[in-house]
């Protein structure tokens, strides 16, 4: 049985972004269960099956273990919100999902046969520092993969992130500048100054489909816990102010289609 290591404290971006993901776990879910296309473009690069180990990082509700299950693979995961793992946990009876922070992680080293982490690194306080910590873990010359969004102009949801980026926690003052991971080759430059040794980077386009604007507005006040940073009096509003910015991506039936590119880098511990 592989042993583990104590869970840290929470501390660090856990503490800061846990409770906030954590507010509405089922609205999450509308949009982490459409990831599947992201999902598999990684795992077509990668060779996992029975007796491999898995590793995710900002595991959510547990989308991307079920699909590792499904093939037959060992699901491990591990997310700073506790309502997100209980989530997954209701989904993935009896697979080993914990609390805990990205730049701590409470594994052994070379423990794992794959680590991912999908839109989850750069939320770290130091992202090379969470990176540094997934090769840790990972087992010599075992897949590292690494999401993050594409370009900014191929990306719908742009006009999201400029209605709520002012409302968003600021970063520390210690911690590194935020860095724009569109641009070409920044995304390598990171994973190798971890450590990490770039093998394959790939772009993936794919719509998020909801059906009608309520649910629209539900999925976008999920995450990073925007509607709880902008408070029931004024969550009406942003929502509102969210639904108009995608108005010209309404299908003719109402529903929303909102296509956007994803950046992979597959590096190898």
């Amino acid at each position: 049985m592989m042993q583990t290591q104590p869970a840290p404290e929470t501390t660090g971006s856990a503490a800061r972004w846990g409770p906030l993901w954590g507010a509405r776990p089922a609205d999450w879910a509308l949009s982490e269960d459409q990831q599947t296309p992201t999902y598999e473009a990684a795992l077509d690069q990668v060779e996992i099956g029975p007796g491999s180990r898995v590793l995710e990082i900002g595991c959510g509700v547990g989308s991307f273990l079920q699909l590792v299950e499904s093939r037959g693979a060992e699901g491990h995961g591990i997310d700073a919100s506790e309502a997100l793992i209980e989530m997954a946990r209701s989904r993935l009876p009896g697979v080993d999902l914990r609390v805990g922070e990205m730049q701590a992680l409470p594994y052994d080293d070379d423990a794992f046969d794959l680590v991912a982490g999908f839109n989850t690194f750069f939320f770290a306080d130091d992202m090379v520092a969470a990176l540094r910590e997934a090769r840790r873990v990972a087992k010599p010359g075992a897949a590292v993969v690494i999401q993050v969004w594409g370009r900014h102009d191929h990306c719908t949801l742009e006009a999201v992130k400029d209605v709520v980026r002012p409302l968003l926690p600021p970063r520390p003052a210690d911690a590194p500048p935020d860095p724009d991971l569109a641009e070409p080759g920044l995304l390598e430059q990171l994973a190798a100054a971890a450590g990490l040794a770039p093998a394959v980077t790939l772009d993936v386009s794919w719509p998020y489909r909801y059906p009608d604007a309520a649910t629209l507005g539900r999925a976008m006040l999920a995450p990073a816990g925007l509607a709880l940073l902008v408070g029931p009096e004024r969550e009406p509003a942003v929502r509102d102010q969210i639904v108009a910015a995608l108005a010209p991506h309404r299908q003719a039936d109402g529903s929303y289609e909102l296509e956007n590119e994803f950046r992979i880098v597959i590096a190898r511990a």
